[in-house]
């Protein structure tokens, strides 16, 4: 099974276009802050969350509940491709249904290597893969820039190559517009 889920208008053939609005014509009308999600333990090859992560779970327990159940439906192996706004632009920010901001470091306190890691080194992050009983790997990452961001900043002598363009997004808040991450799911058998 491949999921498409908020799939709003952008359904995808092959998948099963899951969304909470019956107007966008989904194959499945899912609430996916409403638990447990309508789906099987196991059965997800493929998940795609384009723009729809940074929706969900405005409470942290309603947040983890979301990553939970990911890692619930999702096969061993399964590739989740998520697309958000990065969390500095004006994307995210201007927009009123957007409650939470999403980053590869987010995702990656769903990871218990990275959990480890911290703990190995005395850092106070929550060890979320744990308390979960969830386990990701970030497989890649991709920062897509803002072509307008970087000309405007041409204009006034800065210039900033693509591939630094993350260096940099903290100091200019409309240099990267979204961000790809792609997480496989890690399971040593059946959850």
């Amino acid at each position: 099974m491949r999921l498409n889920l908020g799939c709003g208008s952008h359904r995808l053939d092959g998948f099963v276009n899951v969304d909470v609005f019956a107007g966008c014509q989904p194959d499945l009308v899912a609430d996916l802050e409403s638990f447990p999600w309508p789906f099987e333990d196991n059965v997800a090859e493929v998940i795609i969350l384009h723009h729809v992560l940074e929706h969900l779970g405005q409470q942290t327990s309603v947040f983890l509940q979301v990553v939970q159940e990911l890692y619930r439906v999702a096969r061993d192996g399964c590739v989740i491709s998520i697309t958000v706004p990065h969390p500095n632009h004006a994307d995210f920010r201007t927009d009123p249904s957007h409650v939470r901001a999403i980053s590869a470091e987010t995702l990656g306190m769903f990871s218990r290597e990275v959990g480890e890691f911290c703990r190995s080194m005395g850092y106070a992050n929550t060890p979320f893969a744990e308390i979960c009983g969830v386990d990701f790997a970030l497989q890649s990452i991709r920062y897509d820039v803002d072509a307008s961001t970087l000309e405007l900043l041409a204009k006034v002598g800065i210039v900033i190559p693509e591939q630094d363009a993350p260096l940099y997004a903290d100091i200019f808040g409309n240099l990267i517009k979204q961000v790809a991450l792609d997480l496989v799911v890690k399971k040593d058998g059946p959850n």
